[in-house]
């Protein structure tokens, strides 16, 4: 049956990939992605066929590949992080319904996994994970969810924090945090998880209001148990009381 492998990179350095993302990368014909996620691995496999589209062209990107392993050839679909969060999984298996395609996803390591693990242990309890983007989720449902995360007193990981077009969202989102968790709440940043350039930065919660964060940067939000140990951020689970 056509194949076409649905993969999860992990946060950007070819030597964070999974086995088992390396070993869909080996087995296929052709692999496809946005360009920037595509360039990482293309030193790795120079010989492959490499099918690549433009920033908002999702749609066309993942049609290329199907299209391609409908036709014969074994392709592997990339995404950073893990192609089921906030990667194209899902995409492709709406596009790809009725196709005769057998889909296999492979999970890679999203960024609040390994941003995290730079900054220490922020998710050790119960967390939700929120993107600020508001291109395909209107701001007002993206207000709602960070108001209930932080009314339940969650640790939260925010994606996507910051654009050019969209400077003032990490600002606009801390202060919906601040209704409900302390100003001094330990907040962590990383900027270029797993690549060259990598960053951490310790901070409150209100200090975050002005932090300048961009696309590449991942974003933490401690619950009212969370401390800084040892220069990291860390979460208690709360072990040490059993």
């Amino acid at each position: 049956m056509n194949k076409l492998y649905v993969v999860g990179i992990g946060p950007g350095a070819p030597e964070d990939m999974t086995l088992r993302a390396k070993n869909a990368l080996e087995d296929a014909q052709v692999i496809a992605g946005y360009g920037v996620y595509v360039d990482l691995v293309r030193p790795m496999f120079p010989e492959k066929e490499y099918l690549t589209t433009a920033m908002r062209r999702e749609s066309e990107r993942c049609r290329l590949a199907i299209d391609a392993a409908c036709g014969g050839k074994t392709v592997a679909m990339i995404s950073s992080g893990d192609a089921g969060v906030y990667g194209m999984a899902g995409l492709i298996y709406e596009l790809a319904q009725g196709r005769d395609l057998e889909i296999e996803l492979v999970p890679g390591v999203t960024a609040a996994l390994s941003g995290g693990a730079v900054l220490g242990a922020p998710l050790t309890h119960d967390f939700a994970v929120i993107s600020l983007s508001d291109l395909l989720t209107p701001w007002e449902k993206i207000e709602k969810r960070l108001e209930m995360a932080a009314a339940a007193d969650f640790c939260i990981a925010l994606y996507n924090p910051s654009s050019i077009r969209r400077a003032d969202h990490l600002r606009r989102a801390c202060e919906i945090l601040l209704r409900h968790a302390s100003p001094e709440t330990v907040c962590g940043a990383v900027r270029n998880i797993g690549r060259e350039g990598e960053r951490m930065e310790l901070m409150t919660l209100e200090e975050m209001k002005n932090y300048s964060a961009d696309m590449f940067t991942t974003v933490f939000v401690g619950n009212s148990q969370t401390r800084v140990i040892d220069g990291r951020m860390v979460t208690p689970r709360g072990y040490r009381d059993v």
